[in-house]
């Protein structure tokens, strides 16, 4: 993952629409929603939620399928997972840190190759 990447991730999720939709749709895993039963459970008017579902699908938070004349939403956990992998890749790597709580690191353990490249913006 690069920073303008996880950059997007997070700039999605600023709004708490969103978050609620994402946290929604993580609870249901791979069977998502279809977009009616997320208005539904979250209350929301159909044409805000189209906006909101846009925005964290070009995120790359969410997918989408096609389902006759419905569209199926589910969160991308492997996405998010490689998320957090890039917000922890340096966990503790500073000269001189101290992780080590009790005898155990506050790092989780890694999970997938994350790209350390900076982009210049």
């Amino acid at each position: 993952m690069d920073k303008l990447t996880a950059t997007t991730m997070f700039e999605s999720l600023a709004s708490g629409v969103r978050l609620d939709i994402v946290r929604l749709l993580v609870s249901y895993g791979r069977e998502g929603l279809v977009a009616g039963e997320i208005a539904r459970e979250l209350e929301l008017p159909r044409t805000n939620l189209s906006f909101h579902l846009k925005t964290l699908t070009r995120a790359g938070l969410v997918t989408v399928t096609q389902e006759g004349r419905y569209q199926r939403y589910r969160a991308d956990l492997a996405a998010m997972q490689d998320l957090v992998a890039y917000l922890t890749a340096h966990c503790c790597a500073a000269e001189g840190s101290d992780c080590d709580l009790a005898g155990e690191s506050v790092c989780p353990e890694p999970t997938a190759t994350v790209s350390t490249t900076r982009s210049v913006s």
